[in-house]
């Protein structure tokens, strides 16, 4: 068959496969038209009748983002005949990372690939490409440094019409026709940049209130800014988030801040612009101390959003100000950085905050989105947001009104050794739930297999300052001659952006993947880490930046502290309870086979990978590596954290998966870097 090609503004739709498909098994070749409107069920009982669907409408599974799905044709009794269905490769789009999960929408499948971005649309039954977008290349395009992490699309149904919105790594917003692929007319206007189509894209830029060029963006001494998350449509409200460059590759102190924008789904019309890092007359500008609100910024969203439909309300984490691990410049507890933000999508209004981390140097930025959920306490129904973080805490707050569920404290942490650095003497911990991974570290927590191996620890920590949940970072020149301190966790655990919290909000139940970390990092004059940046953003180099990470070399090649290395846990949120705790994946073969633990009756230990899980209807699905390290997908029920299933599949996963049902089959589609994989019943 002839593929159809069509071309307008320098884009390019294409209209069936282009060879970026690889069946697991020869198939009738199927129409390009996608399929009519399907009805979005839930199921109960037996399977439901062909042509039903249950759809994934939102990045995480619904504006909620609870990651779950009332289908249930996948269960105990016939998970372990699951096989691969289609394979969807995306290496014609130079995707890699695996940072983006599908939406199953109308009978068609929606996805981001590769660092230009691609919208792609997919056949859910066979993995053949119907149809993909590009964006027209610009210089701020080539400089992002978030380009395959585009997470997935946003949905709406416009004028009975539906609406594919991305957010680019140039930061533009684009608006597509779900069902051709072809720029939204009249959203938006023309970009004065060739190539671009008449219509259908925004260019965030405009609204940011800086000077800056279509073509090149903003210039890199006032500031940078792009997106890694697709916006979230409330109503009739686009809500766009952004990103900034990795504060690690960060090394002076001007930046600007990633304020919040919002449009009219409809017409593209900018609506309001919320400051994240507030000025003079705006609330929380007494946080910052000097005049840094002037000149610094970052504060993004680069983790997903979530929102309440009814209530109109959409919820905002954000990461740290400018620079990691080094702040002296901005002192104070700098709102709204590291926070939950509540606003009001019709106005832009903050309707409530809470700053997680006061002031921070930690890299603790808030990875995944909130989870929406509504729960039962002490026999009354409340609406509660739950935002699970890398400090291996879940905040839990009343999401209308912003009142903790259960008391919050703030409780002293260590001072900063730093010269300059004046950080919080306390920090905000839950008293509810309690911590689900690691937090601090003292000898306590260290291997204990044998009494060799624990001193081999014990030795290994020697050089290093140890301490509590915010112990703070050293600098390479501390007079107590230490090559660094840890905190744990650390950076890239306990949860991280690369494994969602999933939750089922039929019994109020979080389940949270996380794995054991602790961080330290090299500490430097800033001086030296600029002259490592070939583009470095600001133009004053700030006194100390992150020259590198590194770890500490495990003594015997073992992990210094105590299994479980990654786990599941499971949370009630009608009571803030922990139900169950289960190792995630299998203890790794070089822990089974290591000389130096023969004879050694070894726990489960988990694979040290942070899983990707979905929750459905009777099931939690996570994937993670078996004790031959080989990936495969494993079933959990819900209930006890025991494990019901486990199968093969052919690739690692990475980030998050999915699951739908489309004509009767419920299909499972992990994201295995740049190949989604799909899994389903023979």
């Amino acid at each position: 068959m002839k593929t159809p090609l069509l071309r307008y503004a320098g884009t390019f739709v294409l209209l069936a496969s282009i060879g970026a498909c690889q069946p697991a098994q020869d198939a009738a070749e199927s129409p390009v038209t996608p399929a009519t409107a399907t009805e979005s069920v839930e199921m109960r009982g037996p399977p439901p009748p062909t042509g039903r669907s249950v759809e994934w409408r939102f990045l995480g599974g619904n504006s909620g983002h609870t990651r779950y799905s009332p289908a249930d044709q996948i269960r105990a009794s016939n998970f372990d005949d699951l096989e691969e269905a289609w394979l969807w490769d995306g290496a014609s789009y130079n995707a890699q990372s695996g940072r983006s999960t599908p939406s199953y929408i109308d009978g068609i499948l929606y996805t981001v690939a590769g660092p230009r971005r691609h919208v792609v649309a997919i056949d859910p039954g066979t993995g053949e490409t119907l149809w993909s977008y590009r964006e027209p290349t610009t210089r701020r395009w080539e400089y992002s440094m978030r380009k395959d992490y585009g997470k997935g699309i946003t949905y709406a149904e416009i004028d009975g019409r539906g609406v594919i919105y991305i957010s680019s790594p140039a930061f533009f917003l684009t608006a597509l026709d779900a069902k051709t692929g072809r720029p939204l007319e009249g959203f938006g206007g023309q970009v004065p940049v060739e190539g671009f189509p008449p219509t259908g894209v925004v260019d965030l830029l405009a609204d940011l209130g800086h000077p800056y060029d279509p073509y090149e963006g903003i210039d890199l001494e006032v500031g940078y800014i792009t997106s890694s998350s697709p916006p979230i449509v409330v109503g009739d409200v686009v809500v766009v988030g952004n990103s900034a460059e990795q504060g690690y590759n960060q090394s002076r102190v001007e930046n600007i801040p990633g304020d919040i924008l919002a449009y009219d789904a409809r017409t593209g019309r900018f609506l309001w612009k919320f400051d994240v890092l507030p000025g003079p007359g705006e609330f929380g500008h007494e946080t910052w101390e000097n005049d840094a609100w002037e000149w610094t910024g970052d504060i993004s969203s680069w983790a997903p959003l979530s929102a309440d439909q009814e209530r109109g309300i959409v919820y905002i984490p954000t990461n740290g100000a400018t620079l990691d691990f080094y702040g002296g410049f901005r002192p104070g507890d700098n709102l709204f950085s590291t926070s939950l933000i509540a606003l009001d999508v019709k106005t832009g209004e903050r309707a409530w905050h809470y700053q997680l981390v006061h002031h921070d140097i930690w890299n603790y930025d808030t990875p995944t989105a909130p989870v929406l959920l509504d729960v039962t306490i002490d026999g009354v129904e409340v609406p509660i947001v739950a935002q699970a973080t890398k400090q291996s805490f879940v905040y839990t707050f009343n999401r209308e009104t912003g009142e903790p569920v259960w008391p919050i404290e703030e409780k002293p942490v260590p001072a900063s050794k730093i010269p300059g650095e004046a950080l919080s003497p306390t920090q905000p911990h839950p008293t509810k739930p309690k911590p689900f991974d690691i937090q601090g570290l003292t000898h306590d927590d260290l291997i204990d297999y044998t009494p060799e191996l624990r001193q081999d620890a014990i030795d290994a920590l020697a050089k290093y300052e140890i301490g509590p949940l915010f112990n703070p970072p050293l600098h390479r020149d501390n007079e107590m001659g230490l090559e660094g301190s840890l905190w744990c966790p650390g950076d890239i655990g306990g949860l991280n952006i690369d494994a969602p919290p999933a939750a089922d909000p039929e019994s109020g139940v979080l389940f949270v993947p996380s794995h054991s970390h602790c961080s330290t990092r090299i500490i430097a004059p800033g001086i030296e880490r600029d002259a490592l940046i070939p583009e470095p953003t600001g133009s004053m180099i700030a006194d100390y930046a992150v020259l590198r990470g590194f770890g500490i070399r495990p003594p015997n090649n073992l992990p210094i502290h105590k299994p479980p290395y990654s786990r599941i846990t499971a949370i009630d949120m009608n009571t803030g309870e922990h139900l169950w705790m289960t190792p995630a994946g299998e203890t790794p073969s070089r822990i089974l086979n290591h000389p130096k633990l023969a004879g050694v009756d070894l726990p489960p230990t988990g694979s040290g990978f942070t899983p990707p899980l979905v929750a459905t209807k009777t099931l939690l699905v996570y994937a993670s590596l078996d004790s031959d390290d080989e990936p495969h997908l494993f079933a959990l029920d819900k209930a006890t954290g025991e494990q019901v299933g486990k199968v093969p599949v052919d690739r690692r996963s990475r980030y998050g998966m999915m699951t739908y049902m489309h004509d009767g089959k419920q299909y499972i589609v992990l994201q295995t870097g740049g190949v989604l994989t799909a899994m389903a019943l023979p």
